[in-house]
């Protein structure tokens, strides 16, 4: 098989390569994973002698990257989330086109996990994001400011939890007028609903520092499954000695899953906030005491 991929590798080049532009030269690198199969959307940066990057893009579903530059040196970079970055040198000619060693990713060392035992979300080092369509036009950016949290770390990280709670009346958008408005009975409805919650159900390692976190959101009084697309950013010691964790993490919701459907606002052809709604966490937590 890797034999038939490295003569693939080889005829490709000139069965498909496209001319190149007058006064340029042309690279060609091909990236494979471990075990020697193509891969696929690996970071590719080419710069120069200066550092400026000129060049920017992913391997193709072959492995494929290929680019024409100004002739001279470059310096070339590939990364790949939970690979060890691989860098050449090229040196590039004019009507020429120069194909690079295949260059093999390994995998990343995998970063500290945390120590078993109960760490607290620091909120003033935590941000909890949003991002929503107003009218279908422009995005809106917001966030809640007030919230805790407390994760606990199993002596498996698969068997580790969470749960954060979030005052709801502290949604901030920038807005005075529109905070107000999303607050009242037409949207969360603060009065009646103060808090949203998030528990986790599982913890799934996909490789390097890619985690997803499965939990229950508690919102408006109805509770949906969700998952957290989370990077783990490893251990790191803050300004007083004390011990940090950190992750990010993303999500989506769909605001009818909550009920948050605002039904007057549609029947007048306003699409107030958008079907879907972009959550951006950003999290460190120190050792519970």
């Amino acid at each position: 098989m890797a034999f038939a991929l490295l003569r693939l590798h080889k005829r490709s080049p000139h069965r498909e390569a496209a001319p190149i532009p007058y006064g340029a030269g042309a690279l060609d690198c091909f990236v494979t994973d471990p075990v020697q199969l193509p891969m696929h959307r690996a970071e590719v940066s080419v710069r120069d002698l200066n550092g400026q990057e000129v060049v920017h893009g992913q391997t193709d579903p072959h492995g494929r990257f290929a680019a024409t530059v100004a002739p001279g040196e470059y310096n070339v970079a590939v990364t790949a989330e939970g690979f060890q970055p691989v860098r050449r040198s090229v040196t590039c000619a004019e009507g020429v086109r120069t194909a690079l060693d295949p260059m093999a990713m390994e995998p990343a060392p995998a970063p500290a996990l945390p120590a078993p035992g109960a760490w607290r979300i620091d909120p003033d080092h935590t941000a909890v994001r949003f991002v929503s369509r107003h009218i279908g036009l422009a995005e809106v950016h917001g966030r809640f400011n007030r919230f805790e949290g407390t994760l606990w770390i199993g002596e498996n990280m698969e068997d580790s939890r969470i749960d954060v709670v979030i005052e709801t009346a502290s949604i901030d958008t920038g807005v005075a007028q529109r905070d107000e408005h999303l607050c009242s009975p037409e949207f969360l409805d603060v009065a009646k609903f103060p808090y949203m919650q998030f528990t986790s159900e599982r913890f799934v390692h996909h490789g390097g520092s890619r985690w997803t976190v499965q939990g229950v959101l508690n919102l408006h009084g109805v509770s949906r499954n969700v998952s957290l697309d989370t990077r783990y950013l490893g251990i790191g010691t803050g300004i007083m000695g004390e011990s940090r964790t950190a992750c990010s993490a993303t999500t989506e919701l769909h605001r009818e899953d909550f009920t948050l459907d605002w039904k007057s606002m549609l029947q007048r052809g306003i699409a107030m906030i958008g079907a879907t709604i972009r959550i951006e966490l950003d999290i460190q937590a120190v050792p519970a005491t």
